[in-house]
């Protein structure tokens, strides 16, 4: 792919997709089917990566994460997922505007919009098709909750793969991420990306802003507002990993 590319990397709950809770129900089916018991104690989920949700749900509960091989977690939350889709479906929804927006960059022949969350991939593929979002995605690039416990690692692993697919070159195209939460910022500047943060999760637009995000968005529903945006920080170029710019 030419120079002067972008990888958007999005974030998938509260940023594309609202799941009406059942992101925290799979986690507890999930330590349901590993442990035969209910778990009593929920970690916090938002902007966190399956590895950390799942280590910190197990320890919380009393049981030691280095009991369960991650092959095992990840069978759990797949099927978890699953079994949950129809609970999804009737109680989550697309983001408003996110069908729009995705729409819209896929116009753009020089980006590539793949995800970059939490999730373990099947998840988030069921997350996103359930409310026909998948369509506009590439999975084979992106980075998924069962690559690293470290949401910030996740960036070059998309990098890496789009590199492979497309001739990505971090170093003079741009990589963007959009997030919902404080925690995406984070992980998007230590880990080398522009972005672009809305407030369609906890965190508000103060919030956001203060954090670091590039752009400031309070949601997707202004489609040529989201492309200003993406213009806006494509021109800033390639980021820099916060920890190599600091030094």
């Amino acid at each position: 792919m030419a120079t002067g590319s972008a990888l958007l990397l999005w974030d998938v709950d509260h940023t594309l997709i609202e799941n009406g809770g059942v992101s925290k129900e799979n986690y507890a089916l999930a330590f349901e089917l590993l442990t035969s018991r209910p778990a009593q104690a929920q970690p916090r989920t938002d902007g966190r990566t399956d590895v950390g949700i799942m280590t910190n749900l197990l320890r919380a509960n009393g049981e030691d994460p280095a009991a369960f091989s991650s092959e095992r977690q990840w069978e759990a939350l797949i099927e978890a997922g699953a079994r949950n889709q129809a609970a999804l479906a009737a109680r989550g929804h697309a983001m408003p505007g996110a069908e729009e927006v995705l729409a819209r960059v896929a116009d753009e022949p020089d980006v590539i919009q793949a995800v970059l969350t939490g999730n373990v991939e099947p998840n988030a593929r069921i997350k996103l098709g359930t409310f026909g979002l998948d369509r506009w995605l590439d999975f084979t690039v992106g980075g998924f909750g069962w690559e690293s416990a470290v949401r910030a690692h996740l960036v070059p692993v998309a990098q890496r793969k789009a590199a492979d697919r497309f001739g990505f070159a971090p170093d003079q195209d741009v990589t963007v991420l959009v997030g919902d939460t404080e925690l995406d910022v984070e992980a998007g500047l230590d880990g080398g990306a522009r972005v672009i943060a809305v407030a369609t999760g906890i965190s508000s637009v103060e919030e956001l802003r203060e954090a670091g995000a590039h752009a400031v968005l309070p949601g997707l529903e202004d489609a040529d507002a989201f492309m200003d945006a993406l213009r806006t920080v494509r021109e800033l170029g390639p980021a820099t990993p916060r920890a190599q710019a600091g030094a």
